[in-house]
């Protein structure tokens, strides 16, 4: 029986049917579903949602040199974080099956930036699979583990949005239990590469590299598919599926076991056609590397690297190689009626008070990465920089230190201060830096679908557990100026950030209420706009709600957006906005 499945639900599947007991990670879009579907095994697997990803990739890679099946799922820029262990990993080894699978984003559609996971397989010297529809996530994933254990190495699953995200049939097998005995096998040669150590399992890594690539040679999951010689398409990843769409006659090499090299397999491929075409996203990994075979052949010259790939991004491609006018992209009938929709914090989300109090000072404000960064557009517009998870502590002392002349607010979330904001904090108070950090709690994850973390107090698979303070961190940190508001509460967050706008020590503000999206309930009571007392100055609109709408000279609220949370009321100078029926029993009673 096939069941019809997302790649990343495939991915869990995949994993649960090769036996894995242990699965950790951190949410980010488009990897965190790997992780929720497979925590649905319990009790088979043990799943968490782990501060972050160096930490969760430890777990795992814990769980794996004891003996058991372990995968660690995040997103490309989640690798980076777990850099650090997988390096070493690779020289350790493992004991049981270890896979990451890491989910890129081509097209930025949920990320800071495009990242081409696949370089740190090659520089982490560890094999890589990637899928290229729902059926190869799930058995590849299995696959990977097979790889794993037989040599001992750690290997990369390659997702990408596209993949993960995107449904096609799956055929089900039974789950296969591991062998292994749990129960670490002491032998420090092997685990603690001190240099004395560390020297042969370096020499290790390289004969193992041998191996795998004479293992990826004779892999079913390459595959070479003869049919027209006067073009070869060497492709892997979804790049397949538009590649097959394009060129349905051209002879195509198909990578899916894809690191180390099949040196041998891409040779006999290109000898049997006229022309090597490289179909890849992002970097330009595999023609580089054909070309230093001796290979000649075309790929960015005619495939962009930047961006999504897509069928007709290719069409143009191949109309390029073709001498032909590439097709018109014709948008859709209706695309010019359509009337601009900016994105904007939700109605009745609590980061608008703190956004709107922030304009009311002159100041700098370091952001982070979260919902809370549509704070940067206008009319909030109180967002001046993102780099990366934890920046928005990181880069507010950074610049306070090199005499930024206005005050430095850094605004962070729950989930991102847990996952690298506390180092942050702690370095503020240890060099004795003067920023305000404020710490949006809205008691989840919200961005990548409301996933719980260590101050929620459930875990991932539903337990009750332990909610960590961040107002207790940010006092062990050595911050002494703590203090938490309510930000639907305008009157108290302003008067909070303006006295630590005028203070002259580290300050942490925590503001917390719930996203009202993850309570699924409004917030409070439906406001209205009296319009006989609406003077039109339109200063509601200056706080972003989609609920608020203009109609004809003067706004007004839709009752179905929104969400209570009285902010428009507040700052509202004619006192014309009022909850639901509140103006007319205020009449009633005059």
């Amino acid at each position: 029986m096939k069941h019809l499945m997302s790649g990343n639900e495939a991915i869990a599947r995949g994993a649960y049917e090769a036996g894995v007991t242990i699965g950790a990670g951190y949410p980010g879009t488009p990897s965190t579903e790997i992780l929720e579907n497979l925590a649905k095994y319990k009790p088979e697997v043990y799943c968490e949602w782990s501060p972050n990803e160096k930490v969760a990739f430890e777990v795992a890679a814990g769980a794996s040199i004891a003996g058991a099946r372990s995968i660690v799922t995040m997103k490309h820029v989640g690798l980076n974080v777990a850099a650090d262990p997988l390096m070493t990993l690779s020289y350790i080894s493992v004991e049981g099956g270890f896979v990451a699978c890491v989910a890129d984003d081509p097209g930025m559609h949920s990320s800071q930036n495009e990242q081409d996971t696949r370089n740190y397989a090659r520089y982490a010297k560890v094999p890589l699979f990637e899928p290229s529809d729902s059926q190869e996530a799930k058995d590849f994933l299995k696959l990977a583990i097979s790889i794993s254990e037989r040599y001992k190495t750690p290997a990369i699953l390659r997702s990408t949005t596209r993949v993960g995200h995107s449904r096609s049939l799956v055929s089900w097998d039974e789950r296969v239990a591991s062998p292994n005995k749990v129960g670490l096998v002491k032998n420090p040669p092997r685990f603690v590469p001190i240099p004395v150590w560390g020297r042969p399992m370096r020499q290790r890594v390289e004969e193992r590299l041998g191996l795998l690539k004479r293992e990826a040679e004779a892999s079913p999951a390459n595959r070479i598919e003869r049919r027209d010689s006067s073009l070869g398409i060497v492709t892997a990843s979804i790049s397949y599926q538009y590649v097959r769409e394009v060129w349905p006659d051209a002879s195509v090499l198909k990578l899916g076991f894809s690191y180390p090299f099949p040196d041998d397999l891409i040779r006999e491929f290109a000898s049997g056609v006229d022309e090597v075409l490289v179909v890849e996203e992002l970097d330009d990994i595999l023609e580089q590397h054909i070309k230093s075979l001796g290979i000649a052949c075309q790929g960015r010259k005619f495939v962009s690297g930047m961006m999504e790939l897509s069928v007709d991004r290719l069409l143009a491609s191949r109309a390029l190689m073709e001498g032909r006018e590439p097709p018109k992209e014709e948008p859709p009938l209706f695309y010019d009626e359509l009337p601009p929709r900016p994105p904007v914090l939700c109605p009745g989300c609590p980061h608008r008070g703190v956004f709107y109090a922030l304009g009311k000072h002159d100041v700098v404000v370091t952001g982070d990465i979260g919902c809370y960064s549509l704070g940067a557009f206008k009319p909030l517009d109180r967002m001046d920089t993102i780099l990366c998870m934890g920046a928005g502590v990181s880069m507010a002392h950074g610049m306070q230190k090199a005499g930024e002349p206005k005050r430095v607010i850094g605004v962070v979330g729950d989930s991102t201060f847990f996952h690298s904001g506390i180092t942050g904090l702690l370095n503020i108070a240890y060099n004795r830096g003067s920023s305000t950090i404020i710490v949006l709690d809205n008691r989840t994850t919200a961005m990548t679908g409301h996933q719980d973390h260590p101050g929620t107090g459930r875990t991932l698979q539903g337990d009750v557990t332990r909610a960590i303070s961040i107002e207790d961190i940010g006092r062990a940190c050595g911050i002494e100026r703590v203090c938490v508001v309510n930000p639907y509460d305008l009157e108290s967050t302003l008067k909070a950030i303006d006295d630590d706008v005028n203070s002259d020590e580290p300050s942490l503000i925590v503001s917390r209420a719930p996203c009202p999206l993850r309570e699924r309930r409004r917030v409070g009571a439906v406001r209205e706009i009296d319009a006989d007392r609406c003077k039109g100055c339109k200063i509601c609109l200056k706080i972003a709600c989609p609920a608020i709408e203009l109609s004809a000279d003067k706004p007004q609220i839709n009752e179905i957006f929104c969400g209570g949370c009285g902010i428009c009321e507040q700052i509202c100078p004619a006192e014309a906005i009022y909850a639901q029926g509140a103006a007319s029993q205020a009449e009633a009673r005059k």
